[in-house]
């Protein structure tokens, strides 16, 4: 079950992969200091997935401006999400959730997903800096994007 508004942000460390090498990064390094978005999505370099980090891409400005941090998160390896956002020059990180630890706690994983056990449901999350979840939204249709009006407003 997706997680409700109100609801504490369950915390989790995961993996990016940069041009330093991989870095670990915390929710709750976040808390105090900003807001997070949390955007799962099902698999790097498919056709709608690039369509929604790169017009996260383009608004990145905006989500700084709301006091925000956007932060990617698919089941791919961190290898393959660095491919990703140096070929689409991504400006957020992208966070490996390989173990689907994250997915599962989120209550955003697909069990049977076209063939494929344990992928991210397309899915928005905001977390507060209290660490509570202020926006919640998960689609079982994985060509269906999140409405980002409602994510900006919801900062």
């Amino acid at each position: 079950m997706t997680l409700e508004i109100g609801s504490d942000a369950p915390n989790f460390t995961l993996k990016t992969k940069t041009a330093e090498g991989l870095k670990d990064i915390t929710l709750a390094d976040y808390r105090d200091n900003s807001s997070v978005v949390l955007l799962f999505f099902p698999f790097a370099f498919t056709s709608v997935c690039m369509a929604e980090a790169c017009s996260v891409r383009d608004d990145l400005s905006e989500y700084k401006e709301l006091n925000a941090q956007v932060l990617g998160i698919s089941v791919d390896s961190p290898f393959a999400q660095e491919a990703m956002a140096q070929k689409e020059g991504l400006n957020f990180p992208l966070l490996s959730d390989f173990n689907k630890t994250v997915s599962r706690d989120y209550g955003v994983l697909y069990e049977d997903f076209i063939g494929f056990n344990g992928v991210s449901k397309r899915s928005a999350f905001v977390i507060s800096k209290e660490g509570k979840v202020s926006f919640s939204w998960s689609s079982d249709d994985p060509k269906q994007l999140p409405d980002f009006t409602e994510i900006k407003n919801s900062l």
